[in-house]
């Protein structure tokens, strides 16, 4: 895989460089509420813009349905990448059409532009090879080289992803160099005691990775709301609990076999629980009650940790080498269910452990409970990404970058 360093190497004054980021930010209504994903770009834009290449940056926003939707308008995160670049980024309304035409022909040396959202197009994310690989074709007609750097993007096989590649000269962007970096500190020759924490809403969604790192981890801590799959899947009652009850018989087979492996499961042994989903908007008092995770009372639905559980984490991390997180504890945004998360980055902090918060709402948990990043091992820009690494998977935009 050749880097960045080397395509600076080779000069790239007066060449049109298409970087493929990751800008997908969250948004309420046109007010970004995480820039991360931008920032951790920058230093590659700003390296070529300074090396006089003409960059043309490319991301996909949310799931917009193969058609412009002015509500996944990359516009904001156009202007806050200005912001953050110092100096103007011009945007284009389009993605391959007449505008994108025109902004791309019209940049100097050193100049950045962003096209449209490219899921604007349906083509970007066919299953069709024909009708992505067409559409990979026009997108190639804006540069002269590809610089992958949109980590967050690279499990999917999309045009931009993992076709466009194959049509220019390519290069992997300083991201996602720093990301595979740290995600081989997680899979070869991993420091012990090794430690993961798993969250967030579904079971389901974290299988493949809990499979893979029943092999490797030393201990493994479950909450969110995917603990409650693994509370009854051990006969308690959840109450109105997220639940997924297919997913009992898979995770009943993975306990059998930690224990079979001298893995360590810590579940919770205490939640905090509401009447009903508190509203994330208002943030209205939930009036929450702490009970013990094996005596949820019926009609209850858990949000958070407990404060016994958040001590008995904080303690199962203390003496950690190595830690990978991924997924909230609760229900972060609401300031009644927040200290489950708050307890695991906090107890991140203090370790002396290398520790990974691997993207997605994990990361974005970090940032709004007002965490200083730079007191973590890394924090991952790519939640979905970082979990099929560590699945083992084969990563298409990765796959894509390779000579």
């Amino acid at each position: 895989m050749k880097t960045i360093d080397e395509l600076l190497a080779e000069g790239v004054a007066g060449k049109r460089v298409f970087v493929r980021a990751d800008l997908n930010v969250p948004l309420d209504g046109t007010t970004i509420t995480d820039d991360g994903r931008i920032r951790a770009v920058v230093p590659t834009i700003a390296k070529l813009a300074e090396a006089g290449a003409r960059v043309v940056v490319a991301s996909h926003l949310g799931r917009p349905k193969g058609a412009p939707d002015p509500a996944f308008s990359l516009a904001p995160a156009a202007a806050r990448l200005g912001e953050l670049l110092g100096s103007e980024v011009a945007f284009a309304t389009d993605t391959v059409g007449e505008s994108a035409r025109a902004v791309v022909a019209g940049l100097a040396d050193g100049q950045v532009a962003v096209v449209e959202n490219l899921r604007f197009n349906a083509g970007e994310t066919s299953k069709d090879d024909a009708e992505r690989g067409a559409f990979a074709d026009r997108l190639a007609e804006l540069a002269d080289l590809y610089v992958g750097d949109g980590f967050g993007a690279v499990h999917r096989k999309h045009a931009s992803v993992f076709d466009l590649p194959t049509r220019l000269p390519h290069y992997a962007g300083y991201l996602i160099a720093t990301e595979v970096g740290v995600l081989k500190k997680l899979t070869t020759d991993v420091k012990r005691p090794y430690a993961v924490v798993l969250g967030g809403a579904k079971v389901s969604d974290k299988l493949g990775v809990i499979d893979h790192l029943l092999e490797r981890a030393d201990r493994i801590l479950i909450g969110g709301g995917m603990a409650y799959t693994f509370l009854k899947a051990q006969g308690h009652e959840v109450g109105s609990s997220l639940l997924q009850e297919d997913q009992i018989p898979a995770v009943q087979e993975y306990l059998r076999r930690a224990e079979d492996k001298g893995v360590e499961f810590v579940l919770p042994v205490d939640v905090v629980v509401a009447p009903s989903f508190p509203d994330l908007k208002t943030k209205a008092p939930a009036h929450p009650t702490t009970v013990a995770a094996d005596a949820m009372p019926a009609g209850r639905m858990g949000l958070d940790n407990g404060p016994e559980t958040n001590k008995l984490y904080a303690a199962k991390l203390a003496d950690a080498a190595t830690v990978f997180w991924n997924g909230p504890m609760g229900v972060f945004e609401h300031p009644d269910f927040a200290d489950g998360t708050r307890a695991v980055a906090q107890a991140l902090v203090d370790s002396s452990a290398f520790s990974v918060v691997g993207g997605g709402d994990s990361a974005a948990a970090v940032r709004i409970l007002g965490f200083d990043e730079n007191a973590f091992g890394h924090i991952s820009t790519g939640g979905g990404a970082s979990l099929e690494y560590l699945e083992g998977k084969t990563l298409p935009g990765l796959a894509a970058l390779e000579d």
